[in-house]
């Protein structure tokens, strides 16, 4: 897979000039830590002529160490298996407008969250269409079964589902569903206090039960309990983006400034790789983010288009 040549005063330029609010917080906002140990590799994935991937917005490894990429382009879900090589492509029948979250649950079916359609899709492992929450391009309340501009789901230990919502333009914030979809609970409002959100960007959910929360634009991750009480925060240099757990220790991805992250368990940074700009193992904006069951980490950044593989060194 050959890395795209950024445009003209690059893409990374171009989107921070769009956005000052994002620039002013990102440029120079590195965490200083120890090493993570991981390098990075050039041109992880091959992709055969013919098939073509757009800006990379999601990744998610199965048990078997096959990558899903959830990309902006045409069959905009692509799989390829553990050495990289490219599989299949489908999705163009789903209605994806604006494709951003991806995760895979512990029966192997494929999340998928539409943030400008406003709907969350279960796919079987074939890509078979299991359950639809909220209507597609229908955005309103969460107890009204719809949502508004969905960016990541996390499970619950009985199954519960955890969707963040909110990415600018709707009232940001957690939805709580039973494992059937029927809506339980939803929390947050837009702001900078407790249980506030300014882009409640990721979520996950930890092996204690403890609901984190990249709080994008507040520079921070929130952590409830499983019914929405808060418990703590920890605040970060960066814009925490993504957050993915291995073997009990969670990892983030902070933005623009192309930060790879290991939290200690009190949240605070442990280690860390990566930077702004351009080249393998730098980002135009680190996105979200997959390990697989070997450790290997998996990087989505839309702002290069590519997907990026940090192995131990």
């Amino acid at each position: 897979m050959t890395r795209h040549a950024p445009a003209a005063g690059t893409a990374l330029t171009a989107l921070l000039l769009a956005a000052p609010a994002l620039a002013a917080q990102s440029q120079g906002a590195y965490e200083e830590a120890p090493a993570l140990g991981y390098t990075a590799v050039e041109a992880p994935l091959t992709v055969p002529a013919g098939v073509e991937l757009g800006p990379s917005s999601s990744v998610a490894a199965d048990a078997d160490g096959h990558l899903y990429v959830f990309h902006r382009g045409a069959n905009p879900i692509a799989e390829f298996d553990a050495d990289g090589h490219h599989l299949r492509s489908f999705g163009d029948d789903h209605g994806f407008e604006r494709p951003h979250g991806l995760r895979i649950d512990a029966d192997g079916n494929l999340w998928v969250t539409d943030v400008r359609s406003h709907f969350v899709l279960k796919l079987s492992p074939g890509g078979e269409v299991l359950m639809t929450i909220g209507v597609p391009g229908q955005a309103g309340a969460p107890g009204e079964r719809l949502l508004n501009e969905p960016n990541d789901i996390a499970f619950g230990p009985d199954g519960e589902i955890f969707i963040a919502q909110g990415h600018g333009n709707a009232v940001p914030g957690v939805v709580k569903l039973d494992r059937n979809g029927a809506f339980l609970a939803s929390w947050g409002s837009e702001g900078s206090g407790i249980g506030e959100f300014d882009i409640a960007h990721s979520i996950i959910v930890d092996d204690e039960g403890h609901v984190h929360v990249a709080d994008r634009q507040n520079q921070r991750i929130q952590v409830f309990d499983l019914d929405g009480n808060f418990i703590r925060q920890r605040r970060y240099a960066g814009l925490p983006c993504g957050l993915a757990m291995h073997e009990g220790t969670i990892y983030m991805v902070s933005g623009f400034s192309g930060q790879l992250l290991r939290l200690a368990p009190d949240g605070s940074v442990a280690a860390a790789t990566g930077r702004s700009g351009d080249g393998w193992g730098a980002f135009g904006e680190a996105h979200y983010l997959a390990i697989d069951p070997d450790g290997e980490i998996f990087v989505a950044d839309p702002v290069s288009g590519e997907v990026e593989k940090f192995v131990r060194r």
